[in-house]
């Protein structure tokens, strides 16, 4: 079932964060089920005396690059935001990158809309998802999960079905188009969105935007089990989480199944947070309905007065923000003492975070990060964070001037 709600746009003015900020944890959660009133804990500073890492580059010439996925062998797909996709020839330095023919000629590349998010099926097969904006005559229509099938030489994609997921809200602007799927291991399709900067859209569950939502990616319908399954809207049958500014990625925890998503704060409060199902994560620039015209960003990215019940962050920058963006666990036995921890990558604060999940009552609660020298500012903007199927954690800049793929391992 593809769910196409009618889309209202409503042009704003593309605003940039400037601040970068310092890191911080925060109050655990609840466990699933039983959201936390918790407010999170902004104080603090990343943990000293990170490991060591080895980082080389895979692959340059690329444009704005926001996303990885692995469709099966030694290759990569990449995409960049202009709405274009590629192919690397390779997990290693000196990899080729070679254009990949698609039909892409309907994405509507504004601000920060375009061609994003891209995840490949676990079973390698060649077929992937996209989250791209959308115009139809060039006039913008929606941000949609589209399917595809990856030739066998991986030269050229077809759709499969477009859309899988439709009817996400689209700002003219571009703005606030979060827009990242990442496959479960129950094989369903988590899909964390954007607010798209409308004071309303977090709070709605009969709208699409600003939630966590959960798929099936065979149909584009609601996952089995979805907390809104009984519901008479097609979109709210869809959400599995709701009251998000702008999420940017859902990582899944290995060993515990347990989702965890990055999002941007507006000048304070980028956060981390545990997906619980059914929760709401409390952000609602509308102020219940009284400022309905307007987008008022000073209210608690997590506002526990207004939604006592809200889940409280597993960890938040304070102030100011370092815009988290890509997200992935690290995982296998050359990480070391690393493996578990949860990788985010920062576009305004150029760096990458390591994140250590706690255990037992903090197993929903960031308890200590630390930022590795070798990619703290020495590559400009970070924005995608994937782990290959080689173990590494391929990470991508975003800075416009021959941005790369880098391969990030332990030293």
């Amino acid at each position: 079932m593809r769910v196409t709600p009618p889309v209202v746009s409503l042009a704003l003015s593309l605003v940039v964060l400037t601040a970068c900020g310092a890191a911080s944890t925060a109050p655990s959660p609840a466990a699933p089920g039983t959201p936390s009133s918790a407010s999170p804990s902004t104080s603090g500073t990343p943990g000293a005396g990170a490991p060591a890492l080895r980082v080389e580059t895979v692959a340059g010439g690329l444009d704005h690059p926001w996303d990885a996925a692995f469709p099966g062998g030694d290759r990569m797909l990449v995409t960049q935001r202009d709405g274009t996709l590629a192919v690397v020839g390779g997990l290693r330095p000196g990899a080729a990158v070679t254009p990949v023919r698609a039909d892409l000629s309907d994405v509507y590349a504004r601000g920060e809309g375009g061609l994003m998010g891209i995840a490949a099926f676990p079973d390698g097969s060649g077929r992937f998802v996209t989250c791209q904006t959308h115009a139809e005559g060039g006039r913008p229509v929606d941000v949609r999960v589209v399917a595809w099938q990856l030739s066998a030489d991986g030269t050229a994609a077809t759709r499969t079905a477009d859309p899988l997921v439709g009817g996400l809200p689209l700002n003219p602007s571009g703005r606030h188009s979060g827009c990242r799927p990442t496959f479960a291991p129950d094989g369903m399709l988590l899909v964390g969105t954007g607010d798209t900067a409308r004071a309303t859209i977090a709070q709605d569950r009969t709208a699409l935007g600003g939630k966590v939502l959960r798929v099936d990616p065979a149909t584009g319908g609601p996952a089995p089990g979805n907390p809104f399954a009984t519901s008479g809207s097609a979109a709210e049958r869809l959400i599995s989480g709701y009251g998000h500014r702008n999420v940017q990625s859902v990582a899944v925890q290995p060993g515990t199944g347990t989702a965890w998503s990055v999002e941007h704060g507006p000048d304070v409060d980028d956060e981390v947070n545990v997906l619980v199902p059914g929760a709401n994560y409390g952000w609602d620039p509308s102020r219940g309905g009284e400022t309905p015209g307007g987008y008022d960003e000073s209210v608690p990215m997590t506002d526990t007065a207004r939604f006592p019940g809200a889940v409280g962050a597993a960890w938040s920058s304070g102030d100011p923000t370092v815009a988290t963006s890509g997200s992935d666990f690290l995982s296998g036995p050359a990480w070391g003492d690393l493996e578990g921890t949860l990788a985010v990558s920062a576009l305004k604060g150029e760096k990458l975070l390591l994140m250590r999940p706690g255990t037992g009552p903090d197993a929903q609660r960031i308890v200590a990060v630390s930022t590795p020298t070798e990619l703290d500012g020495a590559f400009g903007r970070l924005r995608g964070a994937r782990l290959g199927p080689d173990g590494a954690l391929f990470v991508t800049t975003d800075d416009g001037n021959d941005d790369v793929v880098l391969r990030v391992t332990r030293a």
